[in-house]
């Protein structure tokens, strides 16, 4: 298993890496489109559509939706995804109490869209907007910055969890997550925030900003992995997908970055430090 998930990671790590950062803001928007598309594919499944028509359908339904988003304003749907996670912690808190609320699968698939669309409306957001924070303007950077932030959480979490992990974060979704992993996440993110301030010279104002900035979008990045995390557990699978051989699928390796990326991108918004661009 573990010569399945080098070998896969050595193949997609490549045509990750240049789709992200050596594409032109149109080819981005299309690579990233294609990747939630795919994600759309496997949600379909988590939302109950099992059959593989009805699967395509939809994530050629995602995928169309994402067109029809291509000039539109980013910051409405940017929001409307901040209320979605906080209306996502409450149903993640309740589990498995309330689930008739969402059980169905219409309902299922509409909380696909709410994961998936604004995700691919903030990277294409934070792709061609005009960026300054300290001396770095490179949009990329930012870009590189909130999944350095999902995977200095995750890493942190890991170890704390280890270390410490006698709290159980949410155990009827969960029950490998400890509260002591959400802090170590949260410390490791502080950290972060930190170096790359001081690196880019930014002023303490900023560094502050930002460090709030991170700490928020660390802590909602848990919920993206909790959310997918429940849906699978109602629908009584393990993995999203098998598309990844020794991994899973698109939506088990991008469940934290799709709550992460709005919320950054709006949070970058508001502090002055991205500004709308066009693809």
């Amino acid at each position: 298993m573990l010569k399945i998930r080098i070998i896969t990671a050595l193949i997609l790590a490549p045509l990750a890496i240049v789709g992200i950062f050596f594409l032109p803001p149109l080819g981005f928007a299309l690579f990233t489109g294609v990747v939630i598309s795919i994600g759309a594919w496997e949600w379909a499944n988590m939302a109950g559509l099992t059959s593989q028509a009805a699967r395509v359908v939809y994530g050629v339904f995602v995928a169309l939706v994402l067109y029809t988003l291509i000039q539109t304003a980013a910051l409405n749907v940017l929001w409307l995804a901040l209320v979605w996670w906080l209306a996502c912690f409450w149903l993640i808190s309740r589990y498995p109490r309330n689930t008739d609320l969402w059980q169905a699968v219409p309902l299922r698939a509409i909380m696909g869209l709410l994961v998936l669309v604004p995700a691919w409306v903030g990277l294409n957001h934070m792709r061609t907007g005009s960026f300054q924070f300290g001396d770095v303007s490179n949009n990329l950077l930012m870009i590189l910055y909130v999944f350095c932030v999902v995977w200095v959480a995750d890493i942190g979490a890991y170890f704390a969890g280890r270390a410490f992990g006698k709290a159980k974060l949410a155990p009827l979704v969960s029950p490998g997550k400890s509260w002591a992993g959400v802090w170590g996440g949260l410390v490791a993110v502080a950290a972060l925030a930190v170096v790359v301030s001081l690196l880019v010279d930014a002023t303490v104002q900023n560094t502050l900003l930002l460090l709030v900035a991170s700490l928020v979008t660390g802590a909602v990045s848990v919920l993206g992995d909790l959310l997918e995390s429940m849906m699978k557990r109602f629908r009584g699978i393990k993995d999203s997908s098998q598309l990844l051989p020794g991994h899973g699928g698109i939506m088990d390796r991008i469940d934290s970055l799709t709550a992460a990326i709005p919320v950054f991108a709006l949070l970058v918004t508001q502090l002055g430090w991205l500004a709308a661009g066009k693809i």
